[in-house]
């Protein structure tokens, strides 16, 4: 990927110019210092996050007026506290960090800002960050994205029942590192917090209707699902799934007129 895709490399005038590009976009991604089971390092959402996001910018077409900003490492990830390693920020300092970013991007006359997030512990916190920017920078399009959420066809790559219960370095996060980073791997592939018995009916740990868990509820090992037929060949499938998906998504952000004008107030 160029260079001059990174803002944080950029000289101010640079900076201004970019910024006064009709459909300016800044993305942002986010990750999470937190344990991943005793075979996966505890940067593995941020690796996923940017690696994908490099790829889909070096994919963009040249003229495409859109940058990123370094990685925010260390994010929201209360239910891994009491693994060593764990890093947590607090819910209101990143939802400061965000807006207060995301103001000084809107000031210098940037339109749009991504949060391409790679961990799902934080998807609500930056959604609720996004809103709150978007009141206090009401001209900036805010768009807190999930990395792992809006590809098409990377359900049907994970079979039954890790598709259900593979929350945590499963099947899927083992694979995707194996394919990008394999020696960053380690040898365990665990199978641990997949619950014999789960929520009351009607009740999921994620999805519809959430229970708020804590990985120490339903894991020893740090893992909710099963690595054990994690490969390489999977990572690849899934890779290029998200790359193309995001592709798709960016490509048709740049090319519209996102956000609409608001209209002016009544009174």
């Amino acid at each position: 990927m160029s260079p001059q895709r990174h803002l944080a490399r950029l000289a101010w005038p640079q900076v201004r110019d970019a910024a006064a590009q009709p459909g300016s976009t800044v993305v942002w991604p986010w990750g999470s210092v937190e344990q991943h089971g005793p075979h996966l390092p505890l940067g593995t959402d941020g690796l996923f996050a940017e690696r994908v996001l490099d790829a889909v910018l070096h994919d963009l077409p040249a003229e495409r007026p859109i940058w990123r900003l370094p990685l925010q490492a260390i994010g929201f990830s209360p239910e891994h506290q009491g693994f060593p390693g764990t890093l947590n920020l607090s819910a209101p300092l990143l939802i400061e960090v965000v807006t207060t970013v995301g103001r000084q991007l809107a000031e210098a006359g940037f339109q749009r800002l991504v949060l391409l997030n790679g961990h799902g512990g934080q998807i609500a916190l930056l959604q609720t960050a996004a809103r709150t920017l978007r009141l206090q920078a009401p001209g900036l399009g805010v768009l807190p994205c999930f990395l792992w959420s809006g590809p098409e066809g990377l359900s049907e790559l994970i079979p039954a029942p890790e598709r259900q219960h593979g929350l945590h370095a499963g099947l899927a996060e083992t694979s995707l590192m194996l394919h990008l980073a394999p020696q960053q791997v380690g040898d365990q592939r665990p199978e641990d917090g997949v619950l014999a018995q789960g929520p009351p009916e009607g009740w999921d740990l994620e999805g519809q209707v959430p229970a708020a868990w804590l990985t120490g509820d339903l894991s020893s090992s740090g893992v909710i699902g099963n690595a054990a037929g994690a490969s390489t060949r999977l990572g690849e499938a899934l890779f290029g799934r998200l790359v193309s998906g995001w592709h798709r998504r960016f490509e048709s952000l740049l090319l519209s007129d996102w956000p609409p004008i608001r209209p002016e107030p009544f009174g």
